[in-house]
């Protein structure tokens, strides 16, 4: 399906790391699949049973993307919970007799949702989080994290790419022997190809164009995973309640649609994304373009600059048209410092996240950078004024 030439995208729009407007394929199939899937999945008469025929479909798409298998493939309500099932099912599926040490083995620069589910299984399940460190352009030394899953580790965690600096994670090259790997794919999935050597990887639609409330969670066959919450025959004992038939099946679409175009897509938001790191510097003096110069994903830069409020500068550039994060991707709503860009040695205040939509131009970012050297300056001089 051709959809290049249609497009969903507000103007001054550069956060699609938070959420990617509505593909033009997702909203297509989300208005069909409404009147044809909207039956119980579960039951056999013939509504339900077409239901049940448009999940399996989703389903199959989508486990063709992340290269799974259909049966290995459950929707969730978001990709928070798609990771919170992921890494609670895992621990209970791995639990044992005695009172031996038990490690959940993370990233320092891992989502807020995989840090807080590591601090649940500290409180709940008696296990310890060995966080590994990251170097100044936030990706992990394969070999430190290799070295931190011992005999003791139940999981490790290790996101595909970064969501705040869109630096690629070396997941393919982490040695976990017998202990499940649990890989976040939330910004990688549909924009660049996916590791192979996961356990468990989660995603979420909205991050790809699909509708928000859809989260992917697949575990792999010989994985021993168990249900942390009560048992329910739906979702293959995973996601329990009734399945989102026709988000699901929009998300599919939508994944499916950005694979087809990722190439083309990632070609021009990388040429877009290498002139804003080059440029910003040129533009502006005390800044630092963080996020590894070449292993990173195509639509995302991250900038810090010195002497100004992210809350200001966030509100500035809203004012003149342009949707920015600042501060945490995962707390933007307090604008609590970043353990991302903590956890690199980089600034962690005064940063502004670019995050390109599939159809960004380079007349788009141009005017962005202009309208972030106005604010940044203005900004600045209050300071100096005071």
């Amino acid at each position: 399906m051709n959809t290049r030439g249609v497009s969903a995208s507000p103007p001054g729009y550069f956060d699609t790391a938070s959420t990617e407007p509505l593909h033009p394929a997702a909203r297509e199939v989300l208005l069909a699949a409404a009147d044809e899937g909207w039956a119980d999945p579960a039951r056999l008469y013939g509504a339900a049973r077409r239901a049940r025929m448009l999940l399996d479909n989703a389903r199959e798409i989508v486990a063709a993307v992340i290269g799974a298998r259909p049966d290995e493939v459950t929707f969730t309500g978001s990709g928070t919970q798609a990771i919170q099932l992921g890494m609670l099912g895992t621990a209970a599926g791995r639990r044992r007799q005695g009172d031996g040490p038990r490690v959940v083995a993370v990233s320092a620069v891992e989502h807020s949702a995989v840090l807080q589910t590591a601090a649940h299984l500290e409180r709940h399940d008696g296990t310890t989080t060995r966080e590994v460190g990251v170097g100044p352009d936030g990706r992990v030394d394969p070999a430190a994290f290799t070295k931190a899953i011992d005999d003791d580790t139940v999981l490790a965690c290790l996101q595909a790419a970064n969501h705040e600096v869109g630096t690629v994670q070396p997941v393919d090259e982490i040695e976990t022997g017998d202990v499940p790997l649990l890989v976040d794919a939330a910004q990688a999935a549909g924009r660049a190809p996916l590791p192979r050597s996961w356990s468990v990887l989660t995603a979420s639609a909205h991050k790809w164009g699909g509708p928000a409330g859809v989260g992917v969670l697949a575990v792999r066959r010989n994985v021993r995973w168990r249900s942390p919450l009560p048992d329910d025959e739906r979702g293959g004992g995973r996601a329990p309640g009734f399945e989102n038939v026709p988000g699901a099946l929009a998300a599919a679409a939508a994944l499916s649609a950005r694979w087809e175009e990722a190439e083309a897509v990632a070609a021009r938001q990388r040429e877009l994304v290498d002139h804003i790191r080059a440029r910003v510097p040129e533009l502006l003096d005390d800044v630092d373009v963080v996020g590894h110069p070449t292993l990173r994903l195509p639509h995302l830069v991250t900038f810090s600059c010195l002497y100004v409020d992210g809350e200001a500068l966030v509100t500035e550039l809203d004012r003149a048209g342009f949707a920015i994060s600042s501060g945490s991707s995962c707390t933007s709503s307090t604008l609590r410092p970043s353990h991302v860009l903590a956890a690199m040695g980089a600034l962690t205040h005064g940063n502004v996240r670019v995050s390109l939509t599939r159809d960004a131009t380079r007349v788009d970012v141009d005017r962005l950078l202009a309208a972030v050297v106005d604010v940044v300056t203005r900004l600045r001089a209050g300071l100096e004024a005071l």
